[in-house]
Formats: structure tokens, C-alpha cells, sequence
């Protein structure tokens, strides 16, 4: 069977399901209903069952390595090719823990001109940045001039 399209491939436009069936009663539902957008519309059918089998898995790599006899690498891999595919970028959700002082003191120093903009987008990401201040930085080591 054939995966449902949800844009129409002339214009581009979101399609409506105007027909419904069920092969096994032969009942046919005729009306508009609109097709349900996910994300995982995105996914080829290998990527699908991969989802499904991390699921049933708990997100554990080693149970999937005994379940789809992949190694450790490959499923590493297929993992990073489906979060590609959901428009992410791996590694680019990770969370920044940085105290109320220490968001406070790099902006004060982009206010004060002792870095620039760009710098103080970096320290506030997480990053360390060196190089660019007198004052300490949030990773807790002083930066030379």
C-alpha cells in the first residue's frame, strides 16, 4: 500500500482525504478530513521500523544491537540519519546550565564593550571562548587579553 501524500505534487498545497476505506467490511466514509502532519510522515519505512524497534527497546542501543543484529556503530548512525530527517541537528539540543550571575556578568560585559555580541552569544550557548576578556569566564577560568 501506498503512503498517503499530505501536499499535492502540482501546486504544493495541503491535500484533504475526501474517502475512507476498510478492506475487510468493504465500508466506504466519503466527507473531508484533514491528513494528519507529523513529523514522521518524513520517515522512510526502514526509518519507521527503526523508530518503532527503539521504542519497544526504551531508547536502549544495546537491546536494539541483540534485536536488529546492527552494531553499536550503525545503529548510532541510522539514529542520527532519522534526526536529520525530523529536521534536527544532533547535538544541537543540548541544554546550558549557566547560574543567574554568570548570565548576568556576560551581560555586563557586552554592555561595558569587553566583548562582542557574537562572544557573548557563544559563553551564553555554553561555549568557551578564549581570549577575550580580563574578567572571569563562566566555564570558571580567567581569559587573557
Amino acid at each position: 500500500m501506498n503512503k498517503t501524500l499530505n501536499k499535492c505534487p502540482v501546486c504544493g498545497a495541503d491535500l484533504v482525504v475526501t474517502r475512507l476505506y476498510c478492506m475487510d467490511c468493504n465500508t466506504t466514509i466519503e466527507g473531508h478530513f484533514t491528513a494528519e502532519h507529523t513529523p514522521f510522515g518524513k520517515l522512510t519505512p526502514e526509518q519507521m521500523d527503526f523508530v518503532l524497534t527503539f521504542v519497544k527497546c526504551e531508547g536502549r542501543l544495546n537491546r536494539m544491537e541483540e534485536e536488529m543484529k546492527l552494531s553499536y556503530p550503525t545503529l548510532r548512525s541510522r539514529l542520527t540519519e532519522i534526526v536529520r530527517a525530523l529536521g534536527y541537528e544532533p547535538g544541537k539540543e543540548e541544554v546550558v546550565s549557566l547560574s543567574a550571575e554568570e548570565r548576568r556578568q556576560i551581560l555586563e560585559d557586552l554592555d561595558q564593550g569587553i566583548i562582542t555580541w557574537e562572544i557573548a552569544q557563544a559563553r551564553l550557548r555554553g561555549e568557551k571562548v578564549e581570549g577575550t576578556s580580563s574578567k572571569s569566564t563562566p566555564g570558571g577560568g580567567n581569559d587573557q587579553q
